[in-house]
């Protein structure tokens, strides 16, 4: 079993910098892929970052190319997800997800869910 706990969201204005972090506990944290997801209310859950056990491989959404950078730092625990240049359409709760087989990007594809952290970019 694993558990999640997202921290570190929180209202920022459009351009503006914030950074995810996601500690977890349980079952061995490298042996996991980790991804990061969001969901805006009366939308689907949407992929929008993932990185491999080795750190390695990391995947992003289109639109997250560029501005989002996801990391781990497996003698803690933790994966982070550094957001540059936000924008409204950002606005989301964000989620981090453990997988340990499947492809990535799609949300059944992970097992273990923390509870999420709201984020809110202001134009």
């Amino acid at each position: 079993q694993v558990q999640l706990v997202e921290s570190g969201g929180g209202l920022v204005q459009a351009g503006g910098s914030l950074t995810l972090s996601c500690a977890a506990s349980g079952r061995t944290f490298s042996s996991y892929t980790m991804g990061w997801f969001r969901q805006a209310p009366g939308k689907e859950r949407e992929f929008v970052a993932a990185i491999r056990w080795s750190g390695e491989n990391t995947y992003y959404r289109n639109s997250a190319k560029g501005r989002f950078t996801i990391s781990r730092d497996n003698t803690k625990n933790t994966v982070y997800l550094q957001m540059n240049s936000l924008k409204p359409e950002d606005t989301a709760v964000y989620y981090c997800a453990a997988s340990s087989s499947g492809i990535v990007t799609y949300t059944y594809s992970y097992a273990y869910w923390g509870q999420g952290t709201q984020v809110t970019v202001s134009s």
